[in-house]
């Protein structure tokens, strides 16, 4: 089940000096409003891992460069949880039979 609006739940966290919003840094997990664990089912609390309702999962992503400043890596079982693929390009094969 795919959570449709998820937050960023993170190791750490810096403050942009343009604006002083605090944006997430480090490991960064998919996390869904309301409830008090990851998508990936870390506890918030026994993982120290810091809440950011204001910032969505696709702006931490690094293909989006948005908030992504920051971000060292990215949880792999939330990215699947949230619909995206272990390869970014299709398959193709490359020398065919004849």
């Amino acid at each position: 089940m795919a959570v449709r609006s998820a937050a960023v739940a993170a190791g750490g966290q810096w403050v942009d000096p343009d604006d002083g919003i605090r944006y997430p840094a480090g490991e960064v997990h998919a996390w869904e409003r309301g409830r008090n664990e990851t998508v990936c089912g870390l506890s918030l609390s026994r993982s120290r891992l810091t809440r950011f309702p204001h910032v969505s999962w696709a702006d931490v992503q690094p293909e989006s460069g948005r908030h992504a400043e920051e971000v060292q890596a990215v949880c792999r079982r939330c990215r699947a949880a949230q619909g995206a693929r272990r390869d970014d390009r299709g398959w193709t094969r490359s020398n065919p039979r004849p």
